[in-house]
C-alpha cells in the first residue's frame, strides 16, 4: 500500500474560507469506496484564532514546524497580496521547497511564494484581477493571466478560487492516475479533469447571453468518443450553427469545441492506458483518434510525454 501523502495548508488572516476549503475537500475529506491517500492539515505562524473572509474566527493549533512534515504545502490565499511574509514564513517555504515538498498556490497565494523567492524566473499565474500586481512586484515572475494554472512540478500556481480545485484535482491526477482523479471528482460532483492551459473565467467584454446549457451535449459526445464526432455534427446535435456553437463553448467553457473534445479523448486514453492492456492501436480506436500514430501525436503534445511511457510510469508507481 502507498504511503498517505500529507498536505499541509499555511493559512494566515484574513483567511478565505473558500480557497482554504478547495484543498480541504480535496485532500482532506475521507470518501466511501475511495482509498485514503491524503492526510490534510492546517498550520498557522501563531497557533489560535485566525480570523476569516467569513466573519468568523478559526483555532488553528498548529504552528510553522507543521511545514516540516508535510510533502505538499498549498497556500490558499494571501491577503493583503502586497504584505511580505515574515522571515520565518519564508525560511520555512524555503526549507520546505529544499527538502522536497511540492508548494502549490490557489489564487493570491502565488504571492507568499513570490515575496519568498521561489518564482523567480518561473512562470505563474494567479487570479486574472491580481496579474498585474503580481507582474508589477515581482518582476523576474513569467505571469500568465490567461491560464487556470501552472505546474513545474516543485511548484503549481492557480488562478481564481474555482482553479485551485482543478489544480488539486490535477495534482491528485498526477500522484494517482487518472482514474483515481475521476473517482474524486466524482463524489464532489465536479468535472475530472480541465487543463491547466484553459482560460480563465475573466469579465468579458461584453455580456454573455448564457441561454442554453451545453451539459447535455456534452455527455451526449463523451459517451461517443469512439465515433469520429465532428465539430458539425456537435452543432447540429445542438440545433445550432458552428460559429454559434464555437461562440458558446468560448463563453461557458473557454475553449473551442475542438479543443474540448481532443481533451476528453486524451483524459480517455489516460484512464485506459492505467487500467487496461489494450494494444495502442485499439486504444486509439476506441477513444476516436484512429490510429496509434495519431495517438502518439497528440499525447506528446498535450501531456509531453508518449503513451507507452505513461503506462509504464503508472504500472510501475502501481
Amino acid at each position: 500500500m502507498a504511503a498517505v501523502h500529507r498536505v499541509v495548508a499555511l493559512v494566515r488572516p484574513p483567511q478565505s474560507t473558500f480557497e482554504l476549503g478547495c484543498a480541504a475537500e480535496v485532500f482532506g475529506i475521507e470518501r466511501a469506496e475511495v482509498a485514503v491517500r491524503y492526510a490534510f492539515g492546517v498550520c498557522t505562524e501563531q497557533p489560535g484564532p485566525v480570523a476569516t473572509l467569513a466573519g468568523y474566527d478559526m483555532l488553528v493549533t498548529d504552528g510553522l514546524t507543521a511545514l516540516d512534515r508535510a510533502d505538499t504545502v498549498v497556500i490558499p490565499g494571501w491577503l493583503p497580496p502586497e504584505a511580505a511574509p515574515s522571515p520565518a514564513v519564508v525560511r520555512a517555504l524555503r526549507r520546505a521547497h529544499e527538502r522536497g515538498a511540492r508548494l502549490v498556490s490557489i489564487c493570491s497565494g502565488a504571492f507568499a511564494l513570490a515575496h519568498a523567492g521561489l518564482l523567480d524566473g518561473r512562470r505563474a499565474t494567479t487570479h486574472w484581477a491580481r496579474a498585474g500586481q503580481l507582474a508589477d512586484l515581482f518582476p523576474t515572475v513569467e505571469v500568465d493571466p490567461d491560464v487556470l494554472y501552472v505546474d513545474h512540478g516543485d511548484l503549481a500556481t492557480s488562478a481564481g478560487a474555482g482553479a485551485g480545485i482543478d489544480l488539486c484535482l490535477h495534482l491528485v491526477r498526477t500522484d494517482h492516475g487518472a482514474g483515481y482523479a475521476a473517482q474524486v471528482a466524482r463524489s464532489m460532483v465536479m468535472p475530472p479533469h480541465r487543463e491547466g492551459g484553459q482560460l480563465q473565467f475573466a469579465a468579458p467584454p461584453h455580456p454573455v447571453q448564457m441561454d442554453g446549457s451545453l451539459a447535455l451535449l456534452l455527455e451526449w459526445a463523451t459517451a461517443r468518443l469512439d465515433e469520429p464526432l465532428t465539430v458539425d455534427e456537435l452543432a447540429a446535435q445542438q440545433g445550432l450553427s458552428a460559429r454559434t456553437l464555437a461562440r458558446r463553448f468560448a463563453d461557458q467553457l473557454g475553449v473551442s469545441p475542438g479543443q474540448w473534445l481532443l481533451a476528453q479523448r486524451i483524459a480517455a486514453a489516460r484512464e485506459l492506458l492505467e487500467s487496461t492492456d489494450l494494444p495502442l492501436d485499439a486504444l486509439a480506436r476506441r477513444v476516436g483518434l484512429s490510429s496509434a500514430t495519431n495517438l502518439r501525436r497528440r499525447f506528446l503534445r498535450a501531456l509531453g510525454t508518449t503513451p507507452g511511457a505513461y503506462r509504464r510510469a503508472f504500472r510501475a508507481g502501481a
